[in-house]
């Protein structure tokens, strides 16, 4: 018997983690249930130690855990949730029975624990669970529930507790030996660890030089056509049966590989004489090989491949894509889309098959449906694969969506489609041309070829590559037909001179690969833990690559030499195994985590490997690891030689170059590195030419009336000039005194900036005058240039030199004119780009007050340091607009805390005096959404607070 008929006449309440998931599943349950949102977590560890219960000190307040009894955590209701839990509360005392309806992940088993343990209900309680939102899955969901899976949600805590002890015990390492406010994290560490390694690799990377020939071959038959072309292009393969050296033959010093004994390294003049002993040469076909191509179709999305093909596809990062599918989901239009199976059920297999006959037709359909096994270790994220909703898949013309929604469920249900369609066939070719040189060598170029005779699934989708040069799966390349022995002329052989690159750096889509490959966290945390490491500023992008930062150089170097275990990848890979044991039963949560925390020991050693975790070789310690910190050197760990006298140092303030003195007790030249500067970027010339460039205080003399010497000095945001104070001003406090300072014009420098110059710079903001009314006019330079200022009302002046001569009359004559409300009359864009794939919008560039940025009239982005007007293609402008978009609009903090106060009031006099029960549901919503606004601001503002705190998300 389902419980809805236990008790038809009965009110159930349904909770659900967001709103707009609340509001789709409403509209298919109807009457006689209220879906209500959490709206995420309600409860967990306290963000800092003031959320803390009183009773709990020490060790306790500061970690949120109870090292010292089982781990036990201190789970506190988040500030902001109150008021929501409060509303629960209140429904659930009017209901009959609880259906929790949260996600069927171990996340959204630990948020439907969380609100058990919270709500305390006295009533049935059901864990209903399903993988899509449509009114049949639903109703099966409520139909057929079942309990709480109590391991997936000790697993999950684990993971918690885990993650909280590694941040929070860590972090403080990194705040006093790097740097103030940094964060640690199991997997967002070991996630940056490999970015360092990769610009390491570049770094020492030794670029080689080799040539080769690539011929163009005749047939001389005509006429040719398309399947049957009468030229080809070769490429040198041999010589004396001597390979001919290609790029993977040397390694990362530029060296050609060991054992390459049989192969033969051309350089620029050994390529040209070659090409010149073949001028005459007589060629023929040596060899034919023909092989059957076959290509099966590929997987349907799991959350990782999902993020790969959105990056190259669609030019979305992790966090995009996943915020894009959540949307997608919590409205009906696909699958849960955190998952790491590639199953599909049969419904979806008639689904996709159906689609498959009504668009491709009945040749396109193979005859048995196609399973899918998922390559993923221990895959827990139940559901089936991400895909398009419902036993029948609605075309992407079919669901009215547009933007991004629309752009990804398109991806989403053509590789549904096509993952159900026959393979694609044809053959493949290569050709081996051969023939003799005037100085007697055998010379052997080779030709490869392919023709698609059946497109199969490869007229649905074709899947994208990370490399932009790599060849997709549906690229043809036809050849002549030949025979071994046909004669062929030599059109044209070109000597091609090549170079070795170094290794690329990892984009989002590669680096998510990454990290699955190397079983390193769960993929469904992967887009937070980029994220994560992109806030942090340990990354940043630099077209779609992800950049380490000097900072992050710093902080993996101390991990590296003091917590080498923690961020090891087969010890992080090794955890995760551990943590889906605990999940399956096959170990316990408390030893283990003794283990991590205080180390083996005779007694923990014995009690883990009764517990299941008998591998001892990977736990234990990490409370040791954090408390001697004697033998970290702070200044050695963010030190980085870049030459004998040149040093690179990252400082409080930022990395910086440092040229020891000759002088011993004299302090060193330095010089601040340009932000956003690749590492590998930073070469020992670059270094020179840096630490060439005017630094230092360059005195100017005295001010002439307060005595005090003027200076000119370069900071990070630019040349200004200052003040020194006498020795004995305060500088704090309230009596304390700031020297005047002002940013240099641009027409200045700060090896021509003059004491004159000072001065006037100092005298700054002017007095132009008053007007009729008495109001003070001031001209003043500010953020964004030059402006007149009368009260709030500001007008822009057209130079910096107008600061010192615009009179009264001229300023008066300013304002009389109307205010602009925008900007000036639009100069014309400085280039056109075309339409982009997004908006279909037409892009263009223009100079803007910070510079040149791209716009299509919706979303505007500032040019990068590395993009010029001149060479910045379509493609790269429509990136920048894309990573625009992706961050969404900056959030402006609301300034009206009165009126949060006078609503509070006024909430409060509604709760009190409602008796009835419909008034009480309506002061209930009152109150919800008054407590709702003002306690999300304070948690924000917490939640910053805590931020700066420390970090504990893997």
């Amino acid at each position: 018997m389902s419980p809805s008929s236990e008790t038809a006449h009965g009110q159930r309440l349904v909770i659900v983690e967001s709103p707009a998931k609340a509001k789709t599943i409403k509209g298919y349950l109807g009457p006689g249930y209220i879906v209500e949102a959490s709206v995420g977590h309600i409860r967990d560890l306290p963000s800092t130690a003031a959320e803390v219960p009183d009773k709990y000190t020490g060790e306790v307040r500061r970690l949120g855990v109870d090292v010292d009894h089982d781990f036990a955590p201190i789970y506190v209701v988040n500030a902001d949730k109150k008021s929501q839990v409060s509303k629960l509360k209140s429904l659930l005392a009017e209901s009959d029975e609880l259906f929790l309806a949260t996600d069927e992940d171990r996340e959204g088993e630990a948020i439907a624990w969380h609100l058990q343990q919270v709500l305390k209900p006295k009533v049935p309680v059901h864990r209903m669970v399903f993988h899509e939102i449509t009114k049949t899955a639903i109703q099966e969901a409520v139909a057929n529930p079942r309990e709480l899976n109590q391991r997936l949600v000790d697993a999950q805590e684990t993971r918690r507790i885990l993650d909280r002890l590694y941040g929070f015990e860590v972090s403080p390492v990194l705040w006093k030996k790097v740097m103030p406010k940094l964060s640690a994290g199991r997997v967002q560490s070991v996630a940056t660890r490999l970015v360092v390694e990769r610009e390491r690799e570049r770094m020492a990377f030794r670029t080689a030089s080799y040539w080769d020939l690539v011929g163009t071959f005749g047939t001389g038959r005509t006429p040719a056509d398309a399947a049957n072309p009468e030229t080809f292009g070769a490429r040198l393969a041999s010589v004396d049966g001597k390979r001919i050296a290609t790029g993977r033959d040397f390694g990362s010093d530029g060296r050609l590989k060991a054992g390459s004994t049989n192969t033969l390294h051309l350089d620029e003049q050994a390529a040209r004489q070659l090409a010149a002993a073949l001028e005459q040469t007589a060629f023929s076909v040596r060899s034919v090989e023909s092989k059957p191509y076959r290509r099966s179709p590929y997987a349907p999305f799991r959350t990782t491949t999902l993020q790969q093909e959105a990056s190259r596809k669609l030019g979305f990062g992790a966090k995009r894509t996943m915020q894009v599918a959540q949307k997608l989901y919590e409205n009906g239009f696909i699958t849960y889309m955190r998952t790491d199976s590639t199953t599909l059920s049969e419904t979806a297999i008639a689904a996709a098959r159906a689609q498959v006959t009504q668009l491709y037709g009945a040749d396109y359909l193979p005859d048995a449906p196609r399973t899918y096994a998922s390559k993923v270790k221990n895959a827990q994220e139940a559901h089936e694969a991400v895909r398009p909703s419902g036993d029948r898949f609605r075309t992407p013309a079919e669901t009215g969506l547009t933007g991004d929604e629309f752009r990804l469920y398109e991806l989403i249900w053509m590789r549904t489609v096509a993952s159900q369609m026959k393979d694609a066939v044809g053959q493949s070719v290569t050709v081996r041309v051969g023939g003799a040189s005037a100085d007697g060598r055998d010379v052997e170029f080779s030709a490869s070829g392919k023709i698609i005779t059946f497109h199969g699934f490869l007229k649905a989708y074709v899947e994208g590559a990370d490399d932009p040069n790599a060849e997709l799966d549906d690229r043809e390349r036809r050849l002549p037909q030949v025979a071994q022995g046909d004669p062929l002329a030599a059109e044209r052989i070109t000597p091609e001179g090549h170079a070795t690159k170094p290794p690329a750096r990892y984009t989002e889509a590669s680096l998510v690969k990454e990290l699955e490959d190397r079983e390193i966290g769960r993929p469904s945390t992967y887009a937070s833990i980029i994220d994560t490491i992109i806030q942090r500023k340990y990354v940043f992008k630099k077209g779609t690559a992800l950049v380490p930062s000097f900072l992050s150089f710093a902080v993996v170097n101390l991990l590296e030499k003091h917590f080498g275990r923690l961020v090891d990848y087969d010890f992080t890979a090794r955890m995760e195994d551990d943590l889906d044991r605990i999940a399956a039963g096959e170990a316990q949560s408390v030893p283990w985590l003794k283990r991590f925390y205080f180390g083996e020991g005779e007694v923990a050693a014995g009690a883990a490997a009764e517990a299941g975790n008998g591998d001892g070789d990977h736990l234990g310690g990490l409370k040791e690891l954090v408390t001697d910190l004697g033998a970290i050197d702070a200044r050695e760990i963010s030190s980085f030689r870049i030459s004998e006298d040149i040093t690179l140092r990252v400082g409080r303030y930022g990395p910086y170059v440092e040229r020891a003195s000759a002088v011993e007790g004299e302090p060193g030249q330095r010089a601040d590195i340009p932000d956003e500067l690749p590492p590998d970027e930073l070469t020992v010339e670059l270094a020179e030419e840096l630490l060439a460039k005017p630094s230092g205080d360059f005195e100017l003399g005295p001010d002439p009336v307060s005595g005090n010497m003027l200076v000119a000095k370069d900071g990070r945001y630019g040349p200004y000039v200052t003040e020194i104070l006498p020795e004995g001003t305060p500088k704090t406090g309230k009596n304390a005194v700031k020297p005047r300072t002002a940013s240099l014009f641009k027409t200045m420098s700060l090896d021509t900036v003059t004491l004159e110059d000072a001065l006037r710079l100092l005298s700054l903001p002017r007095v132009v005058g008053t007007d009729a009314e008495g109001a003070e006019i001031t001209a003043q330079n500010g953020r964004y240039g030059p402006y007149l200022k009368r009260g709030t009302d500001s007008r822009s002046l057209t130079s910096e030199d107008q600061l010192f001569t615009i009179t009264l009359d001229e300023a008066l004559a300013i304002y009389a004119q109307p205010k602009q409300r925008g900007r000036a009359a639009a100069a014309p864009p400085l280039k056109e780009l075309g339409t982009d794939p997004v908006s279909e919008r037409p892009v263009v560039v223009k100079d803007g007050r910070f510079g040149p940025y791209v716009t299509d009239g919706e979303t505007n982005a500032t040019l990068r340091k590395d993009d010029d007007v001149e060479t910045i293609t379509p493609e790269r402008g429509y990136e920048l607009l894309a990573e625009k978009r992706a961050r969404g609009p900056v959030k402006k903090v609301a300034k009206k805390a009165p009126a949060k106060k006078a609503a509070a009031k006024k909430t409060t006099t509604t709760k009190t005096t409602a008796t009835k029960t419909a008034a009480k549901k309506t002061a209930a919503k009152k109150t919800t959404a008054t407590k709702t606004v003002t306690a999300k601001k304070t948690a924000a503002k917490k939640t910053a607070a805590a931020k700066t705190t420390a970090t504990d998300e893997g």
